[in-house]
């Protein structure tokens, strides 16, 4: 595993790879990151592995600066995987220059997180934009907990690029937790109740599979969980997951969820 400090070298290492895998993440690595690795071994001739943890993406400074730094623990499990590149840039290989057009959304994306997160998504793209123009890759391999996020980037590199974003699914531990750097900002009783929640609305979604009348149900589920677990809910919605539309009844569609327990969000979709 060859380590990559910056954009110079990074030229220099990768640009004789024809078929090339790139795993973008912000590190703190769990099994969903490997499982997104795996993924790319399997596919790929080579896999790279980039660690940037992005501040245009953050809404707040705070959690910016929270957000979980473990480099060492990182690099110590990338090791042990079959990465052949880890990435680690500094701010400015990545912002080397100037956008000359602001990244915007249109009106219908701009529901979900990207309603409750002002920015939240420019700043994704500009950074996967500028990461795929510095990488070059074959293939792009993304969990779909962020489904939105998956959608989107995968759309705008896509038709950028004629890069394929590959989709790979949820990594959950043994509690039905989605796996999440951060997870590691939650203590036990806090995981716990995040695991809770998510079978609640595992329960709800079998139950009223045959419902068509779930957006009026989840209105009631939303108040039922703020009150029992003393959480905040965002949004919980039922959506098409082809176009993001709200449908009243379960038929190719994914409850999403986000919510804060205490100071930590988090986001699920099932």
């Amino acid at each position: 595993m060859k380590i990559i400090l910056n954009s110079k070298d990074l030229r220099k290492k990768i640009n004789h790879i024809k078929n090339l895998g790139f795993v973008p993440t912000m590190g703190s690595i769990h099994e969903g990151h490997l499982s997104l690795i795996k993924k790319s071994v399997t596919n790929c001739n080579k896999t790279l592995v980039s660690i940037f943890i992005n501040p245009k993406q953050f809404n707040k400074k705070k959690d910016f600066i929270n957000y979980p730094k473990k480099i060492n623990s990182d690099l110590s499990i990338l090791r042990k995987s079959k990465v052949d590149y880890v990435f680690i840039p500094k701010i400015k290989d990545i912002y080397s220059y100037k956008r000359f057009r602001k990244i915007k959304l249109n009106k219908k994306d701009k529901i979900l997180c990207a309603k409750h997160r002002k920015g939240h998504f420019e700043g994704v793209l500009d950074v996967m934009d500028r990461l795929t123009k510095l990488i070059n890759p074959k293939k792009i391999f993304m969990g779909k907990k962020d489904f939105q996020q998956f959608i989107l980037v995968k759309n705008y590199i896509k038709k950028k690029y004629n890069i394929n974003v590959i989709g790979c699914p949820i990594i959950r531990d043994v509690n039905n937790v989605a796996l999440s750097s951060r997870n590691f900002l939650l203590n036990k009783r806090e995981l716990l109740i995040s695991s809770q929640i998510i079978n609640n609305l595992l329960f709800f979604k079998n139950k009223f599979r045959k419902s068509k009348n779930i957006n009026h149900l989840l209105r009631i589920k939303k108040i039922e969980l703020q009150n029992k677990y003393e959480i905040k809910i965002e949004y919980l919605e039922n959506r098409k997951i082809h176009n993001f539309k709200k449908i009243n009844y379960i038929n190719k569609s994914n409850i999403f969820i986000a919510y804060y327990i205490k100071k930590v969000r988090l986001i699920d979709n099932l």
